[in-house]
């Protein structure tokens, strides 16, 4: 499904697509060591175009050499939201090593968000 308030997104922000039935072998990849976040969305919801907004804004604040990027629009590949017993989007799953790590519901904000996953990032050493 193509997503219609930011398309240029995924072109200023890359990160890597991935459907449920192949989010495990991706986690296992080589480099699955250092943290993966994962950001379930959906075309049209508003919270996740404020995320998104907020990525274009300031994207370094974004970016961290130890994380990378994953996404799904979960309207696209519900089965994806049922495995994670999603409520609402967006939502920001992390992992290391294979293992769910961290959850971040809902849009907190830029502030909030880069502060909970720095604290991810630092926790992951």
């Amino acid at each position: 499904m193509a997503e219609t308030r930011h398309p240029e997104f995924f072109q200023h922000f890359p990160m890597r697509a991935v459907l449920d039935a192949e989010l495990d072998a991706v986690l296992a990849e080589p480099g699955a060591e250092r943290l993966s976040v994962l950001f379930l969305w959906g075309r049209d919801c508003p919270n996740c175009d404020l995320a998104k907004a907020a990525m274009l804004i300031r994207p370094e604040r974004f970016r961290w050499p130890a994380v990378r990027w994953l996404h799904d629009n979960v309207y696209g590949d519900p089965e994806m939201a049922t495995r994670f017993g999603l409520h609402g989007i967006p939502v920001f799953l992390v992992f290391r090593d294979g293992r769910l790590r961290g959850r971040i519901t809902g849009w907190p904000g830029a502030e909030a968000f880069v502060a909970a996953l720095g604290k991810q990032i630092a926790e992951a050493g």
